[in-house]
């Protein structure tokens, strides 16, 4: 028995979502959605009926969702659209990394954090020029959980240059009403929630029109070339629809969960909670482990069934120390990050606190034995 607490790098598929992919695999009167044959009309049919349920599911309209092949490449076609505006961005040092990369490739005003990894909102809005083609403020962040101020970022922006908002770990965990929001650009990811991989979403305010990333076709209203894979986005759709259903009751249930963690930290020597304890994801906890390394440890829970992660969000196989946490002002190297999802137990959990406690205590005791050895 083993248990998966790494949410916030990919959920396991919902069964709603799976059995939503295998019925439209199954089915032998689907083509190519841009074709005006009776299986062409039939597999757009099932595309617009996956929009309209996404678009209801995040409070936007069905014509402000692009199909995208998930979070980084819905950040991608933001950022490159958003550069014919202005060459300049202005983002936090705490952005995911597919944020980061991409506006490293012009002029970028960074903008520093708090110790619980939150933006000034006044602070983004001043790094704004005439050359400005994008602001970035992810909604949550990936490794600490802490919430940022968007709402408030809408206000002082007032227009003077687009938003994007990262939402790749909110959608599932907090309510989300695109339309009402003053939010540009939005970029969402199916597996972070129980859809399938490969597949997400740009929500792309309405009236707003940039150059395409993918040319070479006139698909999604001419805002991204290539066919769109029609089983990918009914199953998206179908866990979205079930995760925004059962929001309240997945959401409090996943609090309690991670609150167990944190009230097991306050009491543990040696390791304390990173991020905001109170304004934060539901799902995501974050672990500084002051006098261990963070690879012995990721070998012995997972040897005692446990699967976390550590480092910076997408450099596990290095496990490079995480700019997040450096741009917090904490130790970026010795980090844990717990997250938990859909169908994440008590048991889990209990399996966790009981596996870290006894691995951290053998590291510990090893590391004084060579200490002493070596004395």
């Amino acid at each position: 028995m083993r248990s998966y607490l790494d949410h916030a790098s990919t959920s396991p598929i919902r069964p709603t979502a799976r059995s939503a992919i295998v019925e439209v695999l199954e089915r032998t009167d689907l083509g190519d959605p841009s074709r005006f044959h009776r299986e062409g009309m039939t597999a757009r049919a099932v595309v617009e009926d996956a929009r309209d349920r996404v678009a209801a599911s995040l409070g936007a309209r069905p014509r402000e969702v692009v199909f995208t092949s998930g979070a980084t490449e819905a950040i991608a076609m933001a950022s490159w659209g958003a550069a014919s505006r202005g060459a300049h961005s202005v983002l936090s040092a705490v952005e995911h990394s597919a944020v980061r990369e991409w506006a490293e490739r012009g002029e970028i005003s960074w903008v520093g954090v708090d110790g619980y990894g939150r933006v000034d909102p006044l602070e983004l809005a001043a790094s704004v020029t005439e050359h400005t083609g994008l602001v970035h403020c992810q909604w949550g962040n990936h490794e600490v959980g802490t919430r940022q101020p968007v709402a408030e970022v809408v206000a002082q922006l007032d227009g003077r240059a687009l938003l994007h908002v990262d939402a790749a770990q909110v959608v599932g965990h907090d309510p989300i009403a695109f339309a009402a929001s003053g939010i540009d650009l939005l970029s969402v990811s199916s597996h972070k929630f129980g859809g399938p991989a490969g597949i997400g979403a740009l929500l792309v305010r309405r009236r707003l029109r940039l150059p395409p990333l993918l040319v070479g076709g006139d698909q999604e209203r001419a805002r991204r070339g290539g066919i769109e894979p029609v089983a990918a986005i009914a199953g998206f759709a179908a866990a979205l629809e079930e995760a925004t259903a059962t929001l309240g009751h997945e959401s409090n249930r996943q609090r309690l969960l991670t609150d167990r963690v944190l009230e097991w930290a306050s009491k543990t020597e040696g390791v304390a909670a990173l991020g905001d304890p109170t304004d934060r994801l539901p799902h995501i906890v974050c672990l500084g482990i002051a006098d261990v390394e963070p690879q012995p440890v990721l070998l012995g829970l997972d040897a005692a069934g446990v699967a976390v992660h550590s480092g910076s969000s997408c450099s596990s196989e290095a496990l490079e120390p995480s700019p997040v946490l450096a741009a917090m002002g904490a130790k970026a190297d010795r980090s844990l990050r717990i997250s938990v999802g859909w169908n994440t137990t008590d048991t889990d959990v209990d399996r966790l606190l009981g596996a870290l406690s006894t691995v951290l205590d053998e590291l510990r005791a090893l590391r004084r034995s060579i200490e002493g050895t070596e004395t």
